[in-house]
């Protein structure tokens, strides 16, 4: 096997090449090089040019990706793509041959996971720290050429290891996730996650807690996560050392989780959205033919609101959802407007109103119907829901309209009323962005 040791500077955020320097490596010897300096075509920020010492006077007369990309593909051709966290010098490249419309495939080795397999037992596993500890000559670090070698002399060491071949092997599989893992993450972590609705916690070396996150199926969703190619995905990988998780049961549930598992930690990753929430009321009021209405406005402008929607879909949505349960009218509820009668494309169930067919009297009943629906359907609540395994449910309790929090319990527990399940509540704050994902999964389902 031929194998390319890589190692990238870049801009930083904007993520473009400012060197590169491939090792041509036989596995005995160092055969070919190529180092280059490159144009950004894009501004190099100070601390980056503190860090690698590259400034744009430096990169001013260099060439281009684009000048340079035929021979990187020429250089690399049939060889094993190796570098000291491979994700990220491979999708650097990657992502400047896409720039081009030009396509980048080769197999990877990272380096970090193959010391963690092959050298265990290094408190750190950052490239200068380990050629500390191997006594590698590490020179000018932080530059490509410097890094990449030192590089090659670890990855000369690595192949010297018993178990080298059959490791080396395993990780160039198709089927193996090493070229896909965060380099710091241990496989087995990975492996041991869940298929199952729950949250997940990335945490770095410090054991500190860095992303929180919600899914359906845990394993699946972290797993995205590795293959997203976003610079702030790229970073989280990065930093990413150990990834340990919670069950929920349910989807709902694991919202419910994340919401208070983020504003307990403030995990530094999880940036919270900057577009305000503009929350909407559902409203009555009575014509002058004593027909009652109901319609959408901001809560703002609403002193009396029937309920609060925090997205006006959603809200369109609840008045369909009316329309159809209480055989109402379109027209009425406002979802047409400047029509003599209705002609909803979905909702075929009014009765005449809008025609005079039906009298307003017997209409109103079933708007008073809707009314009560609306204002008592968020009082007093269990929401049952799945466990977290088959021998168990899990329950989310409002009282009063306040959430309370969520629960589980054995399948073995006979519980006679709703009352019996407060000794098996799990308390939680009640918040803005709790009240939306309940609200909303009460008027959507």
């Amino acid at each position: 096997m031929i194998y390319s040791i890589i190692d990238v500077e870049t801009t930083g955020k904007t993520n473009r090449i400012t060197e590169i320097s491939i090792f041509k490596f036989d596995g005995e010897k160092v055969i070919d090089e190529f180092t280059s300096l490159v144009n950004p075509e894009n501004l190099i920020p100070d601390h980056i040019t503190a860090l690698t010492g590259i400034d744009m006077v430096l990169v001013a007369n260099a060439p281009i990706f684009e000048e340079i990309a035929h021979k990187i593909l020429d250089f690399t051709k049939d060889t094993i793509f190796v570098a000291h966290n491979v994700n990220f010098d491979y999708n650097v490249i990657h992502g400047e041959f896409k720039r081009l419309e030009l396509k980048f495939i080769r197999k990877k080795l990272c380096t970090v996971r193959l010391s963690r397999k092959l050298l265990p037992g290094h408190k750190s596993y950052s490239l200068g720290k380990l050629c500390t500890a191997l006594s590698i000559d590490l020179k000018n670090r932080h530059r490509a050429r410097g890094d990449a070698e030192a590089t090659v002399i670890l990855f000369e060491l690595l192949l010297k290891q018993a178990e080298a071949s059959e490791v080396i092997d395993s990780f160039l599989k198709n089927n193996s996730k090493q070229g896909t893992l965060p380099p710091n993450l241990p496989e087995e972590e990975f492996e041991a996650l869940p298929e199952t609705p729950g949250i997940y916690y990335f945490r770095n070396k410090k054991n500190k807690i860095i992303y929180i996150g919600k899914a359906k199926n845990i394993k699946k969703r972290v797993l995205s996560h590795f293959y997203d190619k976003k610079q702030k995905e790229l970073d989280l990988c990065r930093e990413t050392a150990s990834i340990d998780f919670d069950l929920s049961g349910s989807e709902l549930i694991a919202l419910l989780m994340e919401d208070a598992a983020i504003k307990q930690h403030y995990p530094e990753y999880n940036v919270a959205s900057k577009k305000a929430i503009r929350p909407y009321a559902i409203l009555n009021y009575t014509d002058r033919k004593g027909i009652i209405h109901f319609a959408v406005n901001t809560l703002k402008s609403t002193p009396n609101p029937l309920t609060i929607v925090y997205n006006k879909r959603e809200a369109l949505i609840y008045l369909e959802k009316l329309c159809e349960n209480f055989e109402l009218c379109p027209k009425f509820c406002h979802l047409q407007e400047s029509i003599k009668q209705c002609n909803h494309y979905k909702i075929k169930t009014c009765k005449g109103i809008c025609i005079e067919k039906e009298s307003i009297a017997l209409y109103n009943t079933r708007v008073k119907q809707a009314q009560q629906f609306i204002t008592e359907n968020y009082n007093n609540l269990i929401l049952k829901q799945k466990g977290r395994e088959a021998s168990e449910m899990a329950f989310i309790q409002i009282k009063d309209g306040v959430y309370q929090g969520y629960g589980f319990v054995s399948n073995e527990i006979q519980i006679t009323n709703d009352d019996e399940l407060e000794a098996y509540i799990i308390p939680q704050k009640n918040n803005m962005d709790i009240e939306r994902i309940l609200r909303k999964e009460l008027l959507l389902n």
